[in-house]
């Protein structure tokens, strides 16, 4: 018997680990695969498990140092040529004939939007090509509408810009596209109650008809929240309904409606933040309350005290609600 074994065992009874007779058992256990291998050498051993290899050690990822300066200098392109077109068209505007107007924005329109176009058949810089995009989708816009003129133009350059956000969102699917789309969504409620809706009699309803507008919206973006990108849609949503609340105290007696939806919009703002815990949502609603509840609660008082009466109502009733909500987790 091999004395290696005789020494670990003497050395694991002395040590308490085994019982002296659990060695000897082990002892002759050995004693008796030893005779075994000797009497029949053809006899299969036991494999050993084989050694796994060694792991290579992973090395970090290397930063992408140029992959951030292609986007930033994307960025800075696009930021430049809306520059120059600007420039070029305030300066000249009057001097400039329609032809050159519309070349113009036109040449920008093409070249933001083959840039994006191009970047997302390659499926390369998916942030960029929707940033170019949406600066496409405006241009592109008010092309259309220096070409046509007029309450048409407007209507027109609203639809072209629309209809490309659309397009895009469908292909691209990024968040600057959501905000395009809001934008131009804004611009159009504003058209079409400036040009469609209103009476030429100078009615005072004008803003009653855009606050409702900007209503519709809030739901045209939470519904494509529903697809897309859920956190800017959402806030977008909400920003749509604080315009709306502006609209609202524009409009004669639309206090009451611009705290109704000064408030609702917060709420579910507020609901989602709890269900889906995105600081957006938080955000932007405590913001449209502090904006829009003092601004329609002095309104309709004309009281600063009557304004802090209604603050602190309002607060008590979020407080409590608080309270109330936190219990009914605890006891569950």
């Amino acid at each position: 018997m091999p004395s290696r074994l005789d020494d670990e065992l003497s050395r694991l009874v002395s040590a308490g680990v085994l019982r002296q007779y659990q060695a000897d058992a082990l002892r002759d256990a050995a004693d008796a695969e030893v005779s075994a291998a000797l009497a029949d050498p053809g006899r299969a051993r036991p494999q050993e498990p084989a050694v796994p290899a060694p792991a290579k050690p992973r090395t970090p990822p290397q930063a992408t140092h140029a992959s951030a300066l292609i986007e930033v200098l994307g960025y800075i392109g696009g930021a430049l040529l809306l520059g120059a077109v600007a420039l070029l068209t305030v300066a000249n505007w009057g001097e400039m004939g329609r032809a050159a107007r519309v070349s113009t924005g036109t040449s920008a329109a093409v070249v933001l939007l083959g840039a994006a176009a191009v970047l997302g058949v390659l499926r390369r810089r998916e942030q960029l090509s929707s940033a170019l995009g949406s600066l496409g989708c405006c241009v592109a816009g008010f092309a259309t509408y220096v070409a046509i003129e007029g309450e048409t133009g407007r209507i027109a350059g609203v639809a072209v810009a629309l209809a490309l956000a659309g397009a895009g969102l469908w292909w691209l699917a990024g968040s600057s596209l959501l905000v395009a789309t809001f934008a131009i969504l804004a611009v159009g409620v504003l058209v079409i109650t400036a040009d469609v809706l209103t009476p030429d009699t100078g009615a005072t309803n004008s803003a009653g008809i855009a606050g409702t507008g900007f209503i519709l919206v809030a739901f045209v973006l939470a519904m494509l929240g529903l697809f897309r990108d859920q956190v800017t849609a959402w806030s977008l949503a909400g920003a749509a309904m604080f315009s709306s609340s502006i609209c609202w105290l524009i409009q004669e007696r639309g206090e009451i409606m611009a705290l109704a939806v000064g408030t609702a919009g917060p709420a579910a703002l507020l609901f989602a933040y709890g269900r889906r815990h995105a600081s957006a949502y938080a955000v932007v609603g405590c913001a449209i309350l502090l904006v829009i509840w003092p601004t329609a609660l002095y309104q309709l008082t004309d009281n600063v005290a009557g304004v802090a009466i209604g603050l602190v109502i309002a607060s008590s009733a979020l407080l409590l609600a608080v309270l109330l909500l936190s219990r009914r987790r605890a006891n569950r």
